[in-house]
C-alpha cells in the first residue's frame, strides 16, 4: 500500500471520532448517561480538559503545553508513517501507525477548536483557542464491588472496573500502540533475526589444542636398542 492509503485509514478514524463527539454534544447533556448494553456499556457525556482516559495535567499552562505536544506528535507520526511506508515496512505496522495518527489528530481537533466553536473551554482559560475540552463518552463499568474489611489499605472501599470514560480517538491510539507491542516480532522480523544470529556466533573461536612436539619436529624418536641385549 502507498502512503496515501494509510492516511485514508487515519482520515476514517478522524471522521468516526468527530462524528461521535458532535452527535453526543448535540443530543446529550453533560453527565447524561445512556445504557447501550445493559450496565456493561454506556454512553456518558463528559468533558475532559486533560489527557486520554480522563487523566489531567494540573497546571496553569498544562492544557496549552498538552495541545502543543499533541500537534507536534501529530506531525511527527505523520512524517514517520511516510518514511516507514517508503521503506516497505510491514503493512500491519503501518496500519497501527495510521490508527495512532488518526486518534492523535482527533483529539488535537478538540483541543484546538472546540473551545471556540463549541464554547467548551474552562472558564479560567486565558483564551478559547487551544484550550478546548475533549469530548468523552465511552464508558464500560464491567463490574463493581466493595472490598472486604479485612483487605489491608482498601478494606470497605468501593471499586469500579473499568472507570475511565474515553472516546474513539483514545481507543484508536490504544489499539495501535498495543498491537505494535503485541506483534513486534512479526512487524520487525529482520531485527529479531539479526539479534538471534549474533547471539549464536561465539565472540572468539576456540584455539586448537596444541600437541607436544619432539625435538626433531613432528618425527617420532625411535627408541635406542642395546646391542648387548
Amino acid at each position: 500500500m502507498k502512503p496515501y492509503k494509510y492516511f485514508l485509514i487515519a482520515l476514517a478514524i478522524i471522521a468516526i471520532d468527530q462524528t461521535s463527539k458532535l452527535l453526543v454534544h448535540e443530543y446529550m447533556h453533560i453527565h447524561e448517561e445512556i445504557n447501550v448494553l445493559g450496565n456493561w456499556f454506556k454512553l456518558h457525556y463528559l468533558l475532559n480538559p486533560g489527557m486520554a482516559f480522563g487523566l489531567r495535567w494540573e497546571n496553569e499552562f498544562g492544557k496549552l503545553a498538552l495541545t502543543i505536544f499533541r500537534i507536534a506528535a501529530m506531525f511527527g507520526i505523520g512524517y514517520y508513517l511516510i518514511r516507514a511506508s517508503k521503506r516497505n515496512s510491514h503493512a500491519g505496522f503501518l496500519v497501527c501507525l495510521a490508527l495512532i495518527l488518526g486518534g492523535a489528530i482527533g483529539n488535537v481537533i478538540d483541543s484546538t477548536f472546540y473551545g471556540v466553536f463549541l464554547d467548551n473551554a474552562p472558564l479560567e482559560s486565558p483564551t478559547k483557542w487551544f484550550h478546548g475540552q475533549v469530548i468523552d463518552m465511552l464508558f464500560f463499568p464491567l463490574f463493581e464491588f466493595t472490598w472486604p474489611e479485612w483487605v489491608p489499605g482498601v478494606g470497605g472501599e468501593y471499586f469500579l472496573f473499568f472507570s475511565p470514560v474515553f472516546n474513539i480517538a483514545d481507543s484508536s491510539i490504544f489499539v495501535g500502540v498495543f498491537s505494535i507491542l503485541l506483534f513486534q516480532k512479526k512487524f520487525f522480523p529482520h531485527h529479531d533475526k539479526k539479534t538471534h544470529t549474533e547471539s549464536e556466533v561465539p565472540a572468539t573461536a576456540p584455539a586448537p589444542e596444541e600437541l607436544p612436539e619432539s625435538p626433531e619436529g613432528n618425527h617420532e624418536i625411535a627408541p635406542e636398542v642395546d646391542p648387548h641385549s
